[in-house]
């Protein structure tokens, strides 16, 4: 029997069909038979204990312009659903933060993936410090002088906001850089957070592997080149995205963190390895579904969806 389905997103208007992976979980999603809803994060509300959305009924085709269709809007009661999909992208602000604590009032009972509690309590630059042995010299500090003696041990390091997204606001500083005060006063004039700094790793030259983990379990790799002059790889910044195997490293990477996902209810996870160093843990809004499908003549997006429908059927029966 089909499940009911809201995907709390981005609006499906801005989505590029040919990378979304939200957009080929949904179309997924329709394949197999399932109602779906859509709503933006403004849309989803609380009121007298009941977790609220004004939500559409959306239909999804892979047709470029005329990709979905959006019915009246409805108010629903989301604990009347059985799924939830949190798709939304980053900033991991107070905003995205507050939806979690509203979610976490219809969950488990409405399955929402990723679980949001966990969500909340792994930020993608702070879960990857739980493990050991697996990411490069690292720094998390506000003290400035902590910073310069990092640089200093280091030589030449990355600089980035704790809390940023898309390879916004992150800095290679080499040695000699006279622009390091700079950002350092930079970062302390936008936010009170931390900072991060990390030992340049120079194998993200050769790319940057965002690797999917589907429940725990490794599914696929994908490396992200950077442009020429460019110090990110993120692909809305000129990155290309090439085919990639996993390594024995990469499966060591994934062997010593995918028990914490499958515990915590993260069935939807992108990690970022650079040559042998995990950098980041990605549980907001992973991307990297169709590229790898594309390249490995694969459907992680049917993968997903079985853990999905076996999770919310291990919880109680599909609704009517």
């Amino acid at each position: 029997m089909g499940l009911a389905v809201a995907f709390q997103m981005d609006h499906i208007s801005s989505v590029d069909i040919d990378a979304d992976s939200t957009f080929v979980l949904a179309l997924e999603a329709q394949a197999r038979g399932h109602t779906l809803w859509h709503y933006t994060p403004p849309d989803l509300f609380f009121r007298d204990r009941k977790v609220m959305a004004r939500a559409q009924p959306m239909k999804v085709r892979r047709e470029k312009g005329r990709h979905y269709e959006l019915g009246a809007p409805e108010t629903l009661d989301l604990s009347r659903l059985d799924v939830v999909w949190l798709r939304q992208d980053p900033p991991f602000d107070m905003a995205y933060i507050t939806t979690t604590h509203i979610l976490e009032h219809i969950h488990p009972a409405t399955l929402v993936v990723n679980d949001p509690a966990s969500v909340r309590n792994a930020p993608e630059k702070l879960f990857v410090t739980h493990f050991d042995g697996i990411m490069p010299p690292t720094l998390i500090a506000s003290d400035a002088q902590r910073i310069r003696d990092f640089r200093a041990e280091h030589k030449d390091i990355i600089l980035k906001p704790l809390f940023g997204n898309g390879g916004a606001g992150v800095f290679r500083v080499r040695p000699g850089d006279e622009n390091f005060n700079a950002l350092l006063e930079m970062f302390s004039k936008a936010s009170r957070e931390p900072i991060i700094a990390q030992r340049y790793v120079p194998e993200v030259r050769q790319g940057d592997k965002r690797i999917i983990l589907i429940d725990g379990e490794p599914a696929g790799a994908i490396d992200r080149v950077p442009a020429e002059g460019e110090a990110r790889s993120n692909m809305h910044v000129g990155g290309v995205a090439v085919k990639a195997a996993l390594t024995s490293r990469d499966r060591e990477i994934c062997a010593a963190i995918g028990p914490a996902l499958k515990q915590r209810g993260l069935i939807f996870v992108g990690i970022d390895v650079i040559g042998n160093w995990l950098t980041e843990i990605n549980v907001t809004s992973p991307t990297g579904l169709q590229q790898i499908d594309r390249f490995d003549g694969v459907n992680l997006e049917g993968r997903i969806w079985d853990v999905v429908e076996a999770r919310h059927a291990a919880g109680r029966e599909p609704r009517s």
